[in-house]
């Protein structure tokens, strides 16, 4: 971030709500997640993360399994990527969005928007300038990521269209080719999303185990269709295949699902008609 910059802070919007409000409540907490799981050994490097962003209640155990495989990594920048959910009063919206904010805040702290690579990136793809944001999408992922790596720089895009729309797949794969280009040994790709949202727990539980199979295999392509012909679910449809699309271009060579979980099984409702939605962590590797 220039220091000729004014910083100009984007607060957090969900906190006390969707996680913990206070510094060490929050550190308590997400502590205490990553405390209740351990790492894989993976045949290489991680270089993305699939991970829900659902209140730390529901999603905060799946999260980890993903958040914990990087822990202690000397990631320099993270890219994060995550479906925009509400309005942005004041500001038009696009497929791609940026803050103009260049700083986000947590209780945790306060983490630099890397505008430079930001700046790069849209010499190549139309990015939309965004301000006063309040999405969930991205900012319940921070805190986990802060635990887990200490101080990075901050890269974050919200997708603001259905991956069936008209060109949003040509869209997807230039964004997966700029961030591939720029991207480097000490930059993280994660991915915020949730699964299927239904009234059927055995439905949802069906449908996000043919994506977890898909992400598993690391068949990006056949992931993109099944999304594209809603024969799987996920509210971060785009930036999900834009960050394996991303980690593929970048050298990837396999995935490895580290955790499923569904609503009802936090809730203990799975009586078909009750609403569920469903919960995926995954890791890309070289």
């Amino acid at each position: 971030m220039p220091a000729t910059r004014d910083v100009v802070v984007r607060p957090p919007a969900v906190a006390g709500a969707w996680y913990p409000g206070s510094e060490p409540a929050l550190r308590r907490a997400v502590e205490d997640y990553m405390a209740q799981v351990e790492p894989l050994t993976l045949p290489g490097r991680v270089i993305a993360l699939v991970s829900p962003h659902a209140g730390y209640t529901f999603s905060g155990p799946t999260a980890a399994r993903a958040f914990v495989q990087v822990r202690g990594a000397d990631y320099r920048r993270v890219v994060l990527l995550g479906p925009l959910h509400r309005p942005i009063w004041g500001s038009r919206l696009g497929p791609f969005m940026v803050p103009t904010e260049t700083a986000y805040r947590t209780p945790l702290g306060t983490l630099p928007v890397d505008r430079e690579f930001i700046a790069r990136l849209a010499g190549s793809v139309p990015l939309t300038p965004v301000q006063g944001d309040k999405e969930h999408a991205l900012e319940i992922e921070l805190p986990f990521l802060q635990v887990a790596l200490g101080s990075f720089s901050l890269v974050p895009i919200m997708l603001g269209e259905h991956i069936a729309e008209p060109g949003a797949l040509t869209r997807v794969h230039a964004l997966a080719d700029g961030l591939a280009a720029l991207s480097d040994e000490q930059t993280l790709f994660v991915a915020s999303t949730d699964l299927s949202h239904l009234n059927d727990y055995q439905a949802v539980v069906r449908t996000d185990r043919r994506l977890a199979d898909l992400v598993a295999a690391f068949d990006v392509d056949g992931l993109t269709a099944a999304l594209r012909t809603e024969q799987v679910q996920a509210c971060g449809a785009t930036g999900l295949v834009a960050v394996l699309e991303a980690a593929r271009k970048a050298g990837a060579r396999g995935a490895q699902v580290l955790a499923y979980a569904a609503s009802g099984d936090v809730t203990g409702d799975r009586n078909p008609g009750s609403y569920t939605v469903g919960y995926l962590a995954a890791a890309v590797y070289r």
